[in-house]
């Protein structure tokens, strides 16, 4: 999610299958930068985060839905802590203007994206060339930053029985998130959700 969403399906709610949000900040004790954070700034924390194996187990895991906790990030960025049953997923979305990254902390996670930047507004339906889908397996240890405009999915599709947890942040903290579907090459915009919706 690369971001909080219980759904699998891209255009339901966020906040329809939440298992266990909170809103009160839990602290990574990293250090924030003094400017504005970059992505390196970002992959950093998460990278430190998702290595805090006390912050790990503190996670709430629900069997069913996915769970989240939000962290303070650094330099004003948006973070959260992600529990991810199999079988879960974000379903196809981006992050608006804002730039980020995350890292799996514990099990497997699949990314599927785009290496294609979408128009920002006046849209409904796109139809996406040949070779533009890229597909990444992130297990333990193993992240990405991205930069604006990211459209991706985030899965946890390698395992019958174990979650996955990963650490995510994002800056400008998320101003809203657009929701897409998608059959083949076509791609369509759902919905888009503001920051109410998730938090």
């Amino acid at each position: 999610m690369s971001v909080p969403s219980a759904a699998v399906a891209a255009s339901q709610p966020v906040a329809a299958q939440v298992s266990t949000p909170t809103s009160s900040p839990v602290s990574t004790s990293a250090p924030a930068p003094a400017a504005t954070p970059t992505q390196a700034d970002l992959l950093d924390f998460v990278r430190r985060a998702a290595a805090d194996a006390d912050l790990i187990a503190s996670l709430p895991l629900d069997p069913e839905g996915r769970t989240w906790v939000r962290l303070e990030g650094p330099g004003g960025s948006e973070a959260w802590l992600i529990g991810w049953p199999p079988g879960t997923g974000t379903g196809w979305h981006d992050h608006a203007e804002s730039v980020g990254a995350f890292v799996t902390a514990a099990g497997e996670l699949k990314e599927h994206s785009l290496a294609v930047r979408l128009p920002a507004d006046g849209w409904k339906t796109l139809e996406l060339a040949d070779g533009v889908d890229r597909e990444r397996r992130l297990p333990a240890g193993k992240g990405r930053s991205f930069g604006r405009h990211h459209v991706h999915e985030v899965l946890n599709d390698s395992s019958a029985d174990q979650h996955a947890i990963s650490v995510h942040a994002y800056y400008p903290p998320l101003p809203q998130i657009r929701r897409f579907s998608r059959t083949g090459p076509i791609l369509r915009l759902e919905q888009v959700e503001r920051p109410e919706d998730w938090q």
